[in-house]
């Protein structure tokens, strides 16, 4: 599991870039998540509803499966300098 997380970087990074910023102007992870930081995501008013925490997780799935593999493979990098 830990090796297709580090050897399937360019399928992350490919997915991050087209479904992760889907719609293009503005992306839409990028909405979700000033709505969240912003706290209105939480109001009983203008909370957000079932579907806007998954487009968050549809959105936002990839991007958090490619910092997985990054910080793998920089790990797996500084790993290997420190035993040589």
């Amino acid at each position: 599991m830990i090796n297709q997380l580090k050897n399937n970087w360019k399928l992350f990074l490919i997915a991050s870039l087209t479904l992760g910023l889907a719609p293009f102007n503005p992306p839409h992870i990028w909405g979700k998540i000033q709505w969240i930081l912003g706290g209105n995501a939480f109001s009983a008013e203008n909370g957000m509803k079932p579907q806007d925490w998954f487009d968050v997780f549809l959105h936002g799935t990839p991007w958090v499966l490619l910092l997985i593999s990054i910080f793998l493979n920089v790990f797996g990098l500084l790993t290997k300098k420190d035993s040589q």
